[in-house]
């Protein structure tokens, strides 16, 4: 058995569902905040595109996907980052992926040299799955710990020398889960200086990129800021994107990576023994949907008007701020973050993720500790539901 299995933590949801095993729900219907599964339905025209693909299922599917796959999500991320003065080529530097977690897992496998010490740095809290992917790895996750009082900026010059040296694989989160938090161009900037110094790669996890708020300034991506900056063929950097929350289609399990193309091609060999070549119903399915953005734009505003309705209601109740992008809210709990989930549950039966199980004590403390995480993905009625039933646990405390 690989030993590095002994390493893992308990899956956010295990964790959960053993803190609420016996907990008699209230009698009232069950709504679920805890996971960011979109619930929005994906559009009809999809549909067409399905029954189109199904023709390609007489064949085992590439690795490398369809060209028509790879041209549609370059053409949008061409468009999206504004790469024009150094667009992706769809044949060297895009890869499709079964969506973003089995490719940001996967990504530490095919990257870290396991023949000498390696640190992958992460934010602090964080997606699971980084973690995860390090310690199978071989790799000593080091966590960024990033703080609300900071605008959760990443501290990256409070890292020693010593772990930057070795540190062979940044991953961050923009827009960040569960904080909702933006990197800024700087940040960007500061991070592909020191992958050149210190020969790091960056997988940058951009899956919420989509989820923002105000129509003329979506957030930047890894990809902008190194074309603005000159970087040669996108040189240490990876994009990870997907169709689950920009599209509403998590279960068609679809996403791609792009950058890099020497990243790219030496991931593209571990994937071929991977086993994760994507199938050709899915394909034309994405190809479809990165070439459209009105659905986009319909879902952007579907998400506003949950946040406007969620915040005016918990405003008075919650130390609670909008996130700069995504559909999660991260409140402050007036009391211990995993009694507040339980007992909410137990009162309210509103199902929430304490903030502790998305990250790891680390230097200055746990920064999830005292935080829930909400995903506001469930229907505008159950959320404007969910968000009063909160308010009435709260003022009962």
């Amino acid at each position: 058995m690989n030993p590095d299995l002994s390493r893992l933590h308990a899956y956010p949801f295990q964790r959960l569902a053993a803190l609420t095993r016996g907990v008699a729900a209230a009698d009232k219907p069950p709504i679920s905040l805890s996971i960011g599964e979109p619930r929005h339905e994906p559009p009809p025209f999809l549909q067409a595109a399905a029954l189109e693909g199904l023709a390609g299922c007489s064949a085992y599917p590439s690795t490398r996907g369809s060209r028509a796959l790879r041209e549609a999500a370059a053409a949008w991320a061409n468009r999206r980052y504004r790469l024009a003065r150094r667009p992706l080529d769809p044949e060297t530097e895009v890869l499709p992926c079964c969506g973003t977690r089995e490719a940001l897992f996967a990504v530490a496998q095919a990257l870290v040299d396991r023949g000498r010490e390696a640190v992958v740095m992460m934010p602090n809290p964080f997606y699971q799955i980084y973690e995860g992917a390090a310690l199978l790895a071989g790799a000593t996750p080091y966590y960024l710990n990033t703080d609300a009082g900071d605008d959760y900026r990443l501290p990256l010059e409070e890292v020693p020398e010593g772990v930057w040296r070795r540190t062979q694989l940044v991953y961050v989160c923009s827009p960040g889960n569960p904080t909702g938090a933006v990197l800024g161009r700087e940040t960007y900037a500061e991070l592909i200086e020191r992958a050149g110094h210190y020969g790091f790669a960056i997988a940058s996890d951009e899956c919420y990129s989509e989820l923002y708020f105000d129509e003329d300034a979506p957030p930047a991506g890894l990809l902008q800021v190194a074309a603005e900056l000159g970087v040669p063929d996108y040189r240490r950097c990876l994009v990870f994107q997907s169709l689950s929350k920009r599209s509403n289609l998590p279960g068609l399990r679809s996403g791609f990576v792009a950058g890099d193309p020497r990243l790219i091609e030496a991931f593209f060999r571990y994937r071929t023994y991977h086993g994760c070549a994507m199938p050709a119903v899915s394909q034309a399915v994405s190809a479809a949907a990165w070439r459209d953005e009105a659905h986009v734009a319909a879902n952007r505003a579907l998400y506003r008007e949950k946040f406007d309705a969620v915040l005016a209601t918990l405003g008075p109740a919650l130390e609670v701020a909008p996130p700069q992008a995504g559909f999660y809210l991260w409140p402050r709990t007036p009391v211990d973050d995993e009694a507040f989930a339980r007992d909410l549950l137990a009162r309210e039966n509103v199902a929430v993720l304490p903030g502790r199980y998305l990250s790891r004590p680390a230097a200055g403390g746990d920064p999830g500790a005292g935080r829930v995480r909400m995903a506001l993905v469930a229907p505008l009625a159950e959320c404007r539901e969910a968000a009063e039933r909160i308010r009435h646990f709260v003022e009962g405390l």
